[in-house]
């Protein structure tokens, strides 16, 4: 562990040479320390070590390279700033105010700012716009939503394909729009969480030369030194996944990293990492280099000497000195605005030589969706053997993405199952020219790396572009915190999940999924649907690609399920509102049947037999608890009448959840072990899943009251 005397704390310059901290550069990093260690004190919580040894870089990024205009922090063309050590958010809010990032609102941008002095003193409080992780559209100058180790990582990686893709699509000759860089800082955390690693190695197979990370090795964690837990070459690791890879020895030499960056950004086919070594809490007296400076307030005394050892003209909490916001503006407003400038000329200009393009732009741009998107979503004629429900949103997926030019996504090496290929004539993979590809490419191959899929998507979708991502449901919990971010964030990222239950059959109860409809279910914000047959997949994709601030997630079958009758029962687009009456006696049922996705057409056989024995029966077709819910009363009352009380919901899937719809007498028809391996029909048999199992449970209902 390296001494707080291993650096000169004060300089002339920004360049870590000694003398009187009176230059304006180094005024500007102890001002982003001391508002870092101010903020916590008075939140009596947070994370201060970090920004108070990442401060220098911070500065070198934003005042020297960061493209960026923040009076337009909306401005397609600039650079992206990911703090993936989210922890450290306090670096972010003071360079956010420092700057003067202007405020946005239902995406415009205002004159205020998005930050002010008194907002950084509510750090961590209540409807504060500083809360303890940095939050997309919570925070203007936030890109991300970070803070879980390693998300911010694989989010970068999106941003630099999004990038990458922009450029080889809508760039022309003399007419370079996109060409911006993505930096991310990242940590000792960040490396050990493995969805930071399933990311490197893509972006190093994909070549991706205009992502930087900078790798803050200070080698402490919460537990102390990282030596405990943690003492791999992180350099040849990332040799290894084809990055080009630095090492800046002196975190307080701004020089050093501004060459550092000027030559990562040197590298065109690679993406670059910068191992930067730092002193966490640099500074503090007796805190500095030590795990006490990482999690929590440093206390009054330490604040004291650190100000004192940066030489800190003020005791003064939350001191800023005359003509730091100035030198902000000066370098990277100036340089920002000036840049921004030309690029909203060159955009005019491009739009009279390209006016096709533009007007893809502007829909990009706007979250909208092209005229006739959804013109050639099919409809499909009653088929009694019918279509996987994986197989009919293929098709319409294709014909949606005819359509819409930026919609694009793939899988966790499952294209081929999950049917998320786009095969119509010009589709490429999104891979370099010399593995067949192009940055154009419209197929994505994650490889077998569903974390970091996910956290992908999310990068690409805060790039403007319309994400979807693929893989068996079951894996879904290997993603888990990305389609939560998806959520948190309001990203429409489109999750397409398929073997949906036991119909998996022989690959047993590894790979058959029962909690995880229930826990889509619970997440707020992420809208979950599981289609009955093909036609409610096609509404599905009606009701998915409008959306432009929440995340789907579409659970299909694998097996074939019947092609209802349409002309017998209910059109397909009640799908939009959750739930639907598909078919129903007349006046008031004396039991209602529900069941979602392959079960639909189960209790459809099952309502046949009761209505033809004279019984009163409902069959209430159940896609998505979630938009069921936005629903007013008087809706929910129509589909499920309160004084019915004989209900059997049928789902292979754990049974939670379901008891709100049919009550506590209710009957539900569900999973409650793990399944098993054999053929389908003998799993049905076994678990219940038979017209029989559900007339004989809907039977006993009818006669309740």
């Amino acid at each position: 562990m390296r001494s707080i005397n291993s650096f000169a704390v004060h300089g002339a310059d920004v360049g870590g040479s000694s003398g009187a901290a009176t230059d304006i550069g180094q005024l500007a990093i102890n001002t982003i320390r001391t508002l870092s260690m101010d903020g916590v004190q008075k939140a009596n919580s947070g994370h201060p070590g970090t920004p108070m040894a990442l401060a220098p870089a911070m500065y070198a990024l934003w005042q020297r390279e960061l493209k960026y205009d923040p009076a337009n922090p909306l401005w397609p063309g600039r650079d992206r700033f990911v703090l993936s050590v989210g922890h450290a958010s306090m670096l972010l809010y003071a360079a956010i105010y420092l700057a003067g990032v202007r405020d946005v609102r239902n995406g415009k941008v205002l004159s205020a700012p998005s930050l002010t002095l008194d907002d950084l003193k509510q750090f961590r409080q209540l409807d504060s716009k500083t809360p303890g992780h940095p939050e997309y559209r919570h925070t203007a100058g936030v890109e991300t939503t970070t803070g879980p180790l390693g998300q911010g990582c694989g989010n970068s990686v999106g941003f630099a394909m999004g990038e990458e893709w922009l450029a080889a699509t809508y760039n022309r000759p003399g007419y370079d729009l996109f060409d911006y860089h993505t930096y991310t800082f990242c940590g000792d955390g960040d490396m050990m969480e493995g969805v930071a690693s399933e990311a490197a190695s893509i972006a190093g197979h994909l070549e991706l030369g205009k992502l930087i990370w900078v790798y803050d090795s200070n080698r402490i964690s919460i537990e102390g030194s990282t030596d405990i837990a943690f003492t791999e070459d992180v350099g040849k690791r990332f040799e290894g996944y084809k990055w080009h890879v630095q090492s800046v020895l002196d975190a307080n030499d701004v020089d050093a990293i501004s060459k550092a960056f000027e030559a990562a950004r040197a590298v065109k086919d690679k993406p670059s990492l910068i191992i930067l070594h730092s002193v966490i809490g640099y500074g503090a007296p007796k805190k500095a280099g030590t795990a006490s400076a990482h999690g929590e307030p440093l206390g009054d005394a330490e604040i004291k000497g650190a100000k004192e050892a940066y030489g800190w003209p003020s005791l003064e909490p939350f001191f800023v000195p005359d003509g730091v916001q100035a030198h902000f503006q000066e370098g990277l407003g100036a340089r920002g605005a000036a840049a921004s400038k030309a690029w909203y000329e060159k955009f005019a200009a491009y739009e009279k030589e390209y006016p096709k393009e533009a007007a893809e732009l502007k829909d990009i741009f706007a979250h909208r969706l092209p005229q006739g998107w959804d013109k050639d979503i099919p409809t499909w004629d009653a088929d009694p053997k019918g279509i996987a429900t994986r197989a009919s949103s293929g098709k319409v997926l294709n014909a949606v993405a005819k359509n819409v030019p930026w919609l694009l996504g793939g899988a966790a090496d499952l294209a081929p199952s999950t049917k998320t290929n786009l095969t119509f004539e010009g589709v490429k993979s999104f891979q370099p020219a010399h593995w067949n590809g192009s940055y154009a490419g419209r197929n994505l191959h994650f490889g077998v790396r569903e974390h970091a899929m996910g956290a992908i998507s999310n990068g690409l979708a805060l790039s403007g572009l319309r994400a979807y991502c693929s893989g068996f449901f079951i894996f879904s919990d290997y993603m888990k915190n990305p389609i939560r971010l998806s959520a948190l964030m309001e990203v429409p990222v489109i999750y397409i999940f398929t073997h949906d239950s036991i119909g998996v059959g022989e690959d047993g109860p590894t790979h058959q999924p029962i909690e995880q409809l229930a826990q889509f279910r619970a997440m707020p914000g992420l809208t979950t649907i599981r289609p009955g047959d093909a036609n409610e997949v096609s509404a599905a994709w009606r009701t998915i690609m409008p959306e432009t601030h929440t995340p789907v997630a579409l659970i299909l079958s694998r097996q074939d399920l019947p092609t209802l009758d349409r002309t017998k029962y209910a059109s397909a687009e009640g799908l939009a509102k959750g739930a639907y009456v598909l078919a129903s006696c007349e006046g008031t049922p004396d039991v209602i049947l529900m069941a979602s996705g392959s079960e639909v057409s189960l209790v459809v056989q099952a309502y046949e037999k009761l209505t033809a024995e004279g019984v009163k029966a409902r069959v209430v077709s159940f896609p998505s608890f979630d938009l069921f819910e936005a629903q007013d009363q008087s809706y929910r009352d129509s589909v499920l009448p309160p004084e019915v009380k004989g209900r059997v919901a049928v789902e292979q899937a754990s049974p939670f959840g379901w008891d709100r719809y049919v009550g506590s007498g209710g009957a539900i028809i569900a999973m409650r072990t793990f399944g098993a391996s054999a053929p389908l029909k003998d799993l049905l048999t076994k678990f219940g899943f038979t017209p029989e199992k559900v007339y004989e449970a809907a039977k006993a209902q009818a006669s309740r009251k």
